[in-house]
């Protein structure tokens, strides 16, 4: 494969650049006699698309999506799944003076590395555009999902150096950085918007819960389940770190104190903490699936940048365009998108193998 799709069993590949015609992505695998239809698709992206506060960049696309094939009568078929996202809002030339440098953050002298040419029209491929096609296949891994009874979600937990202190779920859609605990979520508003008019940009953590997952998901060595979630999450372009459970936390206790004993809670066996995010020996416990993302500063900021040309000239310049000055709010949809294709994935891997879930 050419790094443009992930699955195996469910295979998700997302096409398109950012400032071209049209994105999308087709989903291959997915279960026959699945009701789906184009309004649940919509409901997903309309959680990711650009415009809805001031929050986010102010490029206005409806990201009206349009069901190509795979689905007949309200229900997938068991064939290919065709999903089609036009572009309407964008602007190249604001990227114009930018043709020939190497954006600092940004994927532009990876791809130039790599290829030896570049779509410089607001990063191409790299774009965050490009996570559209991966929310609109994951809103069909969702809603395979909802026929095991897993519920994904997924919030905004730090911006800066400001943390939740509690996680609320039924609190996430309720304010504009996406954030469970809405007493914290107005002090991470202010901080981005602080950010924001300074022409700057701002980092934070975004975590998943999955609720539901059941136990016995992911291969014992090289396909860990921890490990190709980690792989997918990390595909999304502004992720630089992943850590389940307590994560790092480990790193500072002794074993005593990171001592997990089972136990059973009604009539099931589980760990006493779940210090391990609902996963040992990559395999799933049956534990609610606990995943943190660091997400870094937008790249693309309103103050005066360093880098050089292609020819290795040192410039200094301004970066034009619409963009967020903090990404958390919109990586939210994504990163469920990504965890569910995952998750749906290995309970298809886990049915053909072993005839059950």
């Amino acid at each position: 494969m050419s790094g443009n799709s992930i699955g195996r069993v469910f295979v998700v590949s997302t096409f398109g650049e950012s400032h071209g015609p049209a994105i999308g992505a087709i989903v291959d695998g997915c279960p026959p006699g699945i009701k789906l239809s184009r309004e649940y698709i919509q409901k997903e992206l309309d959680r990711r698309r650009p415009g809805q506060s001031e929050l986010t960049t102010s490029r206005k696309e409806e990201d009206y999506v349009e069901i190509l094939s795979g689905v007949f009568e309200g229900k997938t078929t068991g064939t290919p799944i065709g999903l089609l996202i036009r572009n309407k809002d964008m602007d190249s030339s604001a990227y114009e003076e930018l043709k020939s440098l190497f954006r600092p953050g940004h994927a532009d002298f990876g791809y130039f590395l790599k290829y030896g040419i570049r779509d410089w029209r607001g990063g191409g491929r790299s774009s965050g555009r490009e996570t559209a096609g991966r929310v609109a296949g994951g809103a069909i891994a969702k809603r395979v999902l909802e026929e095991y009874g897993v519920k994904i979600y997924a919030g905004t937990v730090q911006v800066g150096n400001i943390r939740a202190k509690k996680f609320i779920g039924s609190q996430i859609g309720k304010n504009p950085v996406r954030c469970p605990d809405p007493k914290t979520a107005q002090e991470m508003v202010e901080l981005i918007n602080k950010v924001k008019r300074e022409g700057d940009s701002i980092g934070g953590i975004v975590e998943i819960r999955a609720m539901g997952v059941p136990g016995g998901l992911g291969e014992p060595v090289f396909s860990k389940l921890d490990a190709e979630l980690a792989s997918a999450l990390m595909s999304i372009g502004a992720v630089k770190g992943v850590e389940f459970g307590d994560g790092f936390l480990m790193a500072e206790r002794r074993g005593s104190e990171n001592s997990d004993p089972f136990i059973k809670r009604g009539e099931r066996i589980c760990s006493r903490y779940n210090r391990a995010g609902g996963i040992i020996g990559g395999i799933s416990t049956g534990d609610p699936i606990i995943i943190r993302i660091g997400v870094k500063p937008t790249s693309s900021i309103a103050l005066a940048q360093e880098t050089v040309d292609i020819k290795g000239r040192k410039i200094r310049f301004k970066v034009k365009g619409r963009h967020d000055p903090c990404i958390c709010p919109r990586v939210v949809p994504v990163a469920e998108a990504m965890t569910a294709i995952v998750i749906v994935d290995h309970i298809l891997r886990q049915r053909g193998q072993c005839g059950k879930i």
